[in-house]
């Protein structure tokens, strides 16, 4: 990280300096209400607040961790995110799963996840992205397409489908992530005319390149493993639908058809069969807008040997034949281009 940048987050807070003179932490300043009341503690972790972290309108904010001091359980009602720049610091996850975040690596939590966090040294830098939702559904927008390695991807930052609600990305080997979030550090502490964009930008580019290194998701507890798993089953299918099989998948994962199939429909809602023909009708799709290939051609390209079964799956997704989608599409580009 630049050394400027974080000297900067290294500077001894007015609420570390009370913490150092003996005060403890002070949940009215992360947890008051909107009316000024008493910090909640539902189920004995207190709730921090997005409306008492962001101002009216903001959509994500970067503070520093506070050091110093054993953070008692809590939650949040947002999405947070935090990056370790230097040091490490200690998590309990969930009252019981304790982690050690380390220089260059990401702690995503969502807000149904509870957290305390163990005393930091002055030398333990991390941030703490105060992110809602929405910012998230702004920075996806940025990304071309869909697909369900994404949706999975949200999913588990909205802690659905029973999982436990964090993710930890082992990163401090990955330049390009390094990069990405000291940009979006700089984007939301010197905020600028297009601050806003930028950042949405640069979370939506953070995030696609964290849905491709999957591989640094530690592999400890059986949960993580189930997480693991249905990561690699779903860049599988975005990576090569054209060749890719549940049989396939599982004999190269080490796994059974049954086991594979089980988990990917329990965390994404679908069969691994139907996210593999969405994926494929995705790609046709794509194709057809943006190639000369015959529809013919294009049939082998996405994984099929069958013309009349991928024609009955195309209309059945788009509502109309192959070569009504690219006239139509294309007729509403030329329109959209002529105005």
């Amino acid at each position: 990280m630049d050394a400027a940048l974080l000297a900067r987050l290294r500077r001894v807070t007015p609420e570390e300096e009370a913490i150092l003179a003996g005060q403890a932490v002070q949940t009215d300043l992360y947890a008051a209400d909107k009316a000024g009341g008493p910090a909640a503690r539902p189920a004995g972790a207190f709730v921090v607040d997005s409306a008492h972290m962001l101002a009216q309108g903001e959509l994500i904010r970067v503070r520093p961790h506070t050091r110093f001091v054993h953070f008692p359980q809590h939650r949040h009602n947002y999405i947070e995110i935090i990056y370790m720049c230097c040091g490490e610091t200690t998590h309990i996850l969930n009252g019981q799963t304790r982690l050690t975040l380390r220089q260059g690596e990401l702690l995503f939590l969502s807000p149904r996840a509870t957290q305390e966090i163990l005393p930091a040294a002055e030398g333990d830098v991390a941030v703490n992205f105060i992110v809602l939702p929405e910012f998230f559904r702004s920075a996806m927008a940025t990304l071309p397409g869909d697909n369900a390695l994404r949706g999975f991807f949200l999913s588990l930052l909205r802690a659905e489908g029973g999982g436990p609600g964090y993710l930890h990305f082992q990163t401090r080997q990955v330049p390009q992530v390094q990069n990405l979030v000291e940009n979006l550090i700089r984007s939301v502490v010197e905020p600028r005319r297009f601050s806003q964009a930028i950042s949405q930008t640069t979370m939506g580019l953070l995030l696609l390149h964290l849905m491709e290194c999957t591989d640094t998701l530690p592999r400890g507890g059986a949960r993580e493993a189930e997480q693991n798993l249905v990561f690699s089953a779903l860049r599988y299918i975005s990576q090569q639908p054209d060749e890719a099989s549940l049989e396939a998948f599982a004999a190269q994962a080490g796994a059974r058809d049954y086991t594979v199939s089980k988990l990917v429909r329990r965390y994404t809602g679908c069969t691994f069969k139907t996210l593999l023909q969405q994926e494929r009708m995705r790609r046709a799709a794509h194709l057809l807008l943006t190639t000369d290939l015959p529809v013919e051609a294009i049939v082998p390209e996405v994984g099929y040997d069958n013309s009349s079964y991928f024609h009955r799956l195309f209309r059945q997704t788009y509502g109309m034949t192959p070569r009504m989608f690219r006239q139509a599409r294309g007729r509403a580009d030329g329109e959209a281009g002529a105005k």
